[in-house]
């Protein structure tokens, strides 16, 4: 894949916090090019403990490596693949080519449910879905880092908040108590008529949500022991900004440097800043050689789902009222776009709106009864 060499700005998480006025702003404007252009940004000081990390994927790597039958009680379509496992060929990008992403995933929820929200949107804030002997360190390893990079998150997102002249807590609170969740992604191996064709790991998209961390993955070679990248073809790609002169945008390379994570923009943090801040088109390309797989982790952050997805006040222009319109609920987003990718079924949309219709016709039938 061609990729344009360009700078993408590193923040320091104890800049932002530091109360000093001067490292605050050096933060909040690192996030205004950041987020502004790339739709991502690297981040150094963020408290993910790398050791623990790799503690993590090796259970995670003793769970995937179990028989698809008993993985299969743990891929919960009825809670749309909120919690547990996703099988292989289920999730499909909704500006990809139709082709599933090559990857089977565990998600994890790393804090309790909002009980009033989960009778409301109930596939949304399931209960997590653990395997009953699940590898030691597995549920522990998933907790541990989910709480982690979403603090890191919080403090992205006051970050951001300031970097665009908005009270602090804006974006943070808007997330309070969403439906935040954390994702193991194991990308499977292609075979040697796969490599070297139009079939990447995951097909180019943006994210739904409001905020995504990414903590780092890891290549495991043939014998699924970890190694090196086996070649400079496989990586995250995403998609600058278009500008008059470059309509489709730059595809860049996202290589964090070392010892920092990344964090990306998505849908709701676009749709809240009128377009200011861009949800980063991503791809996930595969080696060109076979029999590579490579895991990773992801956290995402929502808007809660009782709160309004429009531009906010300030990014209020006809421009953006109107590429942004209608304003609609956080949870019926959420919906449309979890079908929208084949996580949940078409008929979840009816559960927008009325639904009672049918209520005329019983009472009709009763009474023709009597």
């Amino acid at each position: 894949m061609a990729e344009t060499p360009m700078n993408i700005p590193t923040v320091d998480l104890t800049d932002l916090s530091s109360g000093d006025p001067a490292r605050v702003e050096r933060g909040a404007a690192a996030l205004r090019e950041a987020f502004g252009v790339f739709g991502l940004v690297y981040v150094k000081n963020h408290g993910i403990d790398p050791q623990a990390l790799e503690r993590f994927y090796d259970a995670f790597s003793a769970f995937v490596a179990r028989p698809e039958a008993a993985k299969r009680p743990y891929g919960r379509a009825d809670i749309w693949y909120q919690r547990g496992w996703t099988p292989p060929n289920t999730e499909v990008a909704v500006a990809g080519k139709g082709q599933p992403d090559f990857k089977e995933c565990y998600f994890v929820a790393p804090y309790p449910a909002d009980e009033t929200s989960a009778l409301e949107f109930p596939q949304i804030y399931p209960e997590n879905v653990w395997p009953s002997d699940a590898p030691p360190y597995f549920q522990e390893g998933f907790l541990t880092l989910g709480r982690s990079l979403h603090e890191a998150g919080l403090q992205l997102l006051r970050g951001a908040a300031v970097a665009l002249g908005l009270p602090e807590p804006t974006f943070a609170n808007l997330c309070q108590r969403g439906p935040h969740v954390t994702r193991a992604l194991h990308y499977l191996p292609l075979n040697a008529s796969q490599v070297n064709t139009d079939i990447v790991w995951g097909e180019e998209h943006t994210d739904f949500n409001l905020l995504t961390l990414l903590p780092g993955g890891r290549f495991l070679d043939p014998s699924g022991r970890p190694a090196p990248r086996p070649d400079d073809k496989s990586g995250l790609y995403l998609r600058t900004r278009a500008t008059p002169e470059d309509p489709k945008g730059h595809m860049v390379r996202g290589t964090a440097p070392a010892g920092c994570i990344v964090a990306q923009v998505g849908q709701q943090l676009e749709i809240l800043t009128g377009g200011t801040f861009l949800a980063t088109p991503h791809v996930i390309t595969a080696p060109g050689v076979p029999a590579w797989s490579r895991q990773s982790a992801a956290h995402f952050m929502h808007v809660h789902t009782s709160h309004i997805l429009f531009p906010l006040e300030k990014f209020r222009t006809p421009d953006a009222v109107r590429d942004y319109a209608p304003p609609v609920l956080a949870g019926t987003y959420d919906i449309k776009t979890l079908v929208d990718i084949g996580l949940a079924p078409q008929s979840a949309l009816s559960q927008l709106g009325y639904r009672h219709y049918d209520r005329l016709n019983r009472m009709r039938a009763e009474g023709s009864e009597k």
